[in-house]
């Protein structure tokens, strides 16, 4: 696996654990359908929201804040993919919402984990 594959997968461990922690019921890892992927979809459990999670990892912030990666784009295309995931499991919440967890890497040291609720 390459170097960047291994820290996404971390990252997505590292936010899966903050998640259950947090009292999130985890539903669905790694969901693929033909137009792409769903890092985490998760229950929140204050409000009984389903969350779709997208887990953005880096080892530095040379190349900006992890979650500075979810742009417009990538918001539409989650979107997409967190309707066709309720369609697919027939699942309905009174709220659906689009989270990012950030995830920064640091050597010798704990990652700084931020979960960024409802942005998109």
């Amino acid at each position: 696996m390459a170097a960047k594959d291994e820290l996404g997968a971390r990252g997505e461990r590292i936010a899966a654990a903050m998640l259950r922690e947090d009292g999130y019921e985890i539903l669905d890892r790694n969901w693929r359908c033909r137009e792409g992927e769903i890092d985490i979809v998760a229950r929140d459990p204050r409000s009984d929201a389903i969350a779709f999670v997208e887990v953005k990892t880096r080892s530095g912030t040379g190349f900006g804040h992890p979650a500075e990666a979810v742009g417009p784009a990538k918001l539409e295309r989650l979107r997409r993919l967190a309707g066709r995931w309720l369609s697919e499991h027939g699942t309905r919440a009174a709220e659906v919402r689009i989270d990012v967890v950030a995830v920064l890497g640091r050597r010798g040291r704990p990652a700084l984990v931020e979960h960024l609720r409802a942005v998109g």
